[in-house]
């Protein structure tokens, strides 16, 4: 079994400085993939922000992919974007970014929707609401059932993402599931997003 990694989302809304946070959380190592999702910022600010983003991921290895925005992802050089059911559709977001690139998709719960991403070329299904989570309102709720079915049966990457914290995630990490995403578990940890981080790193490393 391929070892668990974590998938940091940023916040829905940063300002000007949060790359310099997101610099020192990178350089602790232990995130692959940075999904920059921005959903509260208005939009003539993103392209102060997105450059310093990107380039940062980049400086530490790690891969970057937009949240529902293809067309961003392409114009900032990211590797490739993250879309949900209601977002542009697969076949859409796969001619924008090409052969190459990065498409993930949100299936909820769904085994059918999982599937159909899957068989249409996804390179990451995504499954959630693991756990209550306050960073969005969840359509659905998936169980550690699912991801174990997944992980056993597919060999298309999941994603675990809704309320993971380092106190919850052990569970979804011995599912199975290739990847747990994280936002508030590291953003608004009690200790700070350097604690935040760390405590994941020493949770995956035990695997």
């Amino acid at each position: 079994m391929s070892r668990c990694q974590l998938y940091l989302l940023t916040p829905p809304r940063i300002d000007a400085d949060f790359a310099a946070t997101l610099d020192a959380v990178l350089a602790e190592g232990v995130a692959s993939v940075l999904q920059i999702r921005l959903k509260d910022q208005p939009e003539n600010q993103l392209p102060g922000l997105l450059p310093p983003l990107v380039k940062t991921a980049r400086r530490h290895g790690v891969s970057v992919v937009m949240n529902d925005r293809p067309d961003l992802a392409v114009h900032y050089g990211m590797d490739g974007a993250h879309i949900g059911q209601e977002d542009a559709p697969y076949a859409q977001a796969r001619a924008a970014v090409g052969k190459t690139g990065i498409v993930g998709v949100t299936c909820h719960d769904s085994r059918h929707l999982a599937m159909t991403a899957a068989e249409s070329g996804a390179d990451y299904v995504a499954f959630g609401s693991m756990f209550p989570t306050a960073t969005k309102s969840p359509k659905a709720s998936a169980s550690v059932e699912l991801i174990e079915w997944w992980s056993e049966v597919f060999e298309v990457p999941c994603v675990a993402i809704g309320g993971i914290t380092p106190e919850n995630a052990k569970p979804v990490i011995e599912a199975g599931a290739d990847f747990i995403a994280v936002s508030a578990g590291v953003w608004s940890h009690p200790a700070g997003p350097l604690e935040g981080v760390r405590a994941f790193g020493a949770l995956l490393s035990e695997r």
